[in-house]
């Protein structure tokens, strides 16, 4: 009974440095690290890229160094998960990794500017390799010669359709005619949220159809459900995983109302320089990370969420604010100044394949 009570006693120890061993995550694997909980820490070896010297291609409203932003601490922060450490960003494995592939964002500005972000890391890992830009519709189309890599960028607010019609512009909630163009890409990343509660001259729609019932209006986080909602189906209609990966780019937030990130003085992130520290957000999650989860749960097919919402609501010194496409006229809140937030999107998206 003494041996078999030491035998027993042996492999519960065992079992329990294996147990303490997944839980801390260490080796790095993505299957056992939470990447997306954590705290930005300084370090001087980043941004991984100069933006002014090596991605001219970058559009003006990333450009916020070029445009005369004065302090950039903003671009020496590294994201730091709290149970294990993310691999650097490998500009030329990446390419290696995906050598004769497409990789397509598909969605509104904020794929943009992970997409240009994406080029950006590409471009300065190999700065002497050929590329060529390209526009075919709507598509944009970054491609590097020499890997036979595309980096293409779809731009679709909604996911779903807005039609004209004899009656004005239909948003179609149950109508994705637009993903014709998804259709032989070996990598996509969706993203959809910031235009759902766009009002006035910016509204790009003048009618919501539902099924065949034709609104002015809905309860707009409704009708963000049911286009998700729709988008999934067609995930699990079309996507083949031994070809296809797919990932949702998650939530990203603004900065304009400081009492959340307890500086009620704030009105906008105009002259924030540093980060909030520690690894969680004051002022909670955008209710539509709660829908967003809950309609990913339902697909049956496999997606992965890049779930960057805390860490980016962290960054409140990460947009252009006044450095951004309208400059002192204009208030950008919303996206990111490049180099910043977005490549750590990246970085994160690299660690996941």
């Amino acid at each position: 009974m003494g041996y078999i009570h030491y035998i027993l006693s042996y492999f519960f120890l065992i079992l329990m440095v294996v147990v303490s061993v997944k839980a801390k995550g260490y080796g790095g694997s993505s299957q056992q690290c939470d990447m997306f909980t954590g705290k930005w820490v300084v370090d001087e070896s980043y941004p991984l890229y100069k933006p002014t010297s090596t991605c001219p291609f970058i559009e003006r409203e990333f450009r916020c160094e070029a445009n005369g932003r004065p302090d950039l601490i903003y671009t020496h922060y590294r994201w730091q998960p709290l149970s294990c450490n993310l691999l650097r960003f490998d500009g030329q494995d990446f390419l290696e990794r995906m050598r004769g592939k497409s990789i397509m964002f598909v969605g509104d500005s904020l794929s943009r500017n992970q997409w240009q972000s994406l080029t950006c890391l590409l471009h300065s890992a190999v700065p002497n390799s050929s590329y060529t830009v390209a526009r075919v519709g709507d598509v944009s189309i970054f491609t590097f010669t020499e890997y036979e890599v595309k980096v293409m960028l779809d731009r679709n607010v909604y996911l779903v359709d807005v039609v004209r019609e004899d009656i004005g512009r239909v948003l179609k909630l149950d109508s994705i005619q637009g993903s014709k163009l998804w259709k032989g890409i070996d990598m996509l990343i969706f993203n959809t949220w910031h235009w759902w509660y766009r009002r006035g001259p910016t509204q790009p729609w003048d009618y919501i159809q539902v099924g065949n019932q034709v609104l002015k209006d809905m309860d707009r986080m409704k009708a963000f459900e049911r286009a998700l909602t729709t988008w999934a189906r067609w995930v699990d209609a079309n996507i083949d995983p031994a070809k296809v990966k797919v990932f949702f780019q998650g939530i990203s937030p603004s900065h304009y109302n400081g009492t959340l990130w307890n500086e009620p003085s704030a009105k906008s992130c105009i002259r924030e320089k540093t980060p909030l520290t520690g690894s969680t957000y004051p002022g909670g999650l955008p209710p539509a990370v709660g829908v967003l989860k809950g309609v990913l749960s339902t697909i049956k097919k496999p997606v992965t969420l890049l779930d960057i919402t805390t860490l980016s609501l962290l960054r409140k010194d990460g947009h252009p604010s006044i450095y951004g496409l309208f400059g002192s006229k204009g208030m950008d809140c919303s996206h990111w100044c490049l180099s910043g937030v977005p490549d750590t999107w990246n970085q994160i998206l690299y660690n996941l394949i």
